[in-house]
């Protein structure tokens, strides 16, 4: 599909605009969604903490590796929750929302979804490499454990690497959450390509760049909160965050 083709097919939706606070309301509906509905939003969140369990064991000398796959996460985070937009779509539309509704989400019948899936792995993945190759070549000192990231590279007296790494942790995630703030559940709802999906996305940020900056910080921060909770705060935070991404694409989105 041409870029013509998919300005048109963003052209069909109009994005809307939210005050500087929506975020909150956002992570407010999410949450009596997974009230309503909680067995699913409990396995997602389950699913994510066992990786995270799963990728300390296989890696927990090396966390110079392990914190880029970690920040990674929230690069992929909007297609771990495609399920979660299934149910909370359910309980909009006052449908039976179970196991299965997320389950069914899932199918690989939607060519769109998992080419965006692959999109954002590979963003995943190049801001993995791209972390462990800055913390590990240009570290003072060996980094193999949390304590030591924070001793060496956040705190360290002088030096630049902590705030290189942000920097290259910013220019990568800013384009991938205005790519994908609103676009994994707008493939799901409606018939549109990835690449107009992605320019309604990319339209919603720039006509709302303040709420959705809070909403950006917001998604860290819970993330953030759930690795520091020793994963098990990912039990909520997964849920909460799939749920209430569900309600902001709907509040920033509507068709002609």
């Amino acid at each position: 599909m041409n870029d013509s083709h998919a300005i048109i097919e963003s052209r069909r939706f109009d994005t809307r605009p939210v005050p500087l606070g929506r975020p909150i309301g956002w992570l407010i509906e999410g949450w009596r969604d997974f009230l309503r509905c909680p067995l699913p939003g409990l396995l997602h969140g389950a699913a994510v903490a066992v990786f995270g369990v799963l990728l300390c064991w296989r890696i927990p000398d090396q966390f110079w590796l392990l914190n880029g796959a970690f920040t990674g996460f929230l690069l992929v985070a909007p297609v771990v929750a495609t399920g979660l937009y299934a149910i909370s779509r359910a309980l909009e539309r006052g449908q039976q929302a179970d196991l299965m509704t997320a389950l069914r989400a899932w199918k690989p019948r939607d060519r769109r979804l998992v080419v965006f899936g692959l999109l954002l792995a590979l963003a995943g993945t190049g801001w993995v490499m791209t972390s462990a190759a800055l913390i590990w070549k240009f570290s003072p000192a060996p980094v193999s454990t949390p304590q030591d990231f924070l001793r060496v590279v956040v705190l360290a007296e002088q030096g630049w690497l902590f705030e290189a790494w942000l920097a290259l942790g910013g220019l990568l995630a800013a384009p991938v959450f205005a790519s994908s703030v609103v676009a994994i559940p707008m493939l799901l709802d409606r018939e549109i390509s990835v690449w107009g999906a992605v320019l309604t996305s990319w339209r919603v940020v720039m006509e709302n760049p303040a709420p959705l900056a809070l909403w950006g910080v917001a998604i860290a921060g819970f993330t953030l909160f759930g690795m520091a909770t020793g994963l098990i705060g990912m039990l909520v935070v997964v849920p909460l965050l799939g749920h209430a991404s569900w309600h902001a694409y709907r509040d920033l989105v509507r068709a002609h």
